[in-house]
């Protein structure tokens, strides 16, 4: 077994990215809802309507299975609070009469447009603090493992079917 100090104690390597990736989620997941808390949406609620601008209309299974935030349980909660605030709509779907299907608003269209100005703030300064590291070793490794997951495998599935816009 390799061991590889760290400071105060020895931790394993497995161990050591596990919390790595930890770190850097809550504190990106941290940065985004500040950003958000202005819009009056939370990080959770902003991939949702992400997934619907790039992927919509989708039904409620169809979006949960693109989603990080929520993988391994339904979406609904958080669909419910969007179409409370008049950002979500559901109607029939068009192929499949017995779904529903989920789609933008024109107002989550005009929101999400300012979701994406929070997220491309987040998106440059991590640019800026990886400037000059091995960015693409570093992202086919953390795809190798997390793409083992329920969450890696939905961001997996976003990757590959991501409309133009």
């Amino acid at each position: 077994m390799t061991y590889v100090s760290c400071n105060i104690f020895l931790v394993k390597p497995a161990e050591e990215l596990r919390y790595l990736v930890l770190a850097i989620q809550r504190e990106g997941n941290r940065l985004l809802a500040t950003d958000l808390r202005p819009l009056g949406i939370t990080p959770s609620q902003a991939e949702v309507l992400r997934v619907l601008r790039d992927h919509g209309p989708l039904t409620l299974n169809a979006l949960g299975g693109l989603l990080v935030c929520e993988t391994g349980t339904s979406p609904s909660r958080l669909v419910e609070r969007l179409v409370g605030q008049g950002l979500v709509r559901r109607e029939t779907d068009k192929v499949d009469r017995r779904y529903l299907a989920l789609s933008l608003t024109s107002r989550g269209r005009q929101l999400c447009r300012r979701v994406v100005t929070a997220e491309e703030r987040l998106h440059r300064r991590i640019a800026d603090l990886v400037a000059g590291q091995p960015v693409d070793e570093t992202i086919s490794t953390l795809r190798a493992v997390a793409e083992a997951f329920p969450a890696g495998a939905a961001l997996a599935r976003r990757r590959d079917t991501v409309k133009e816009k």
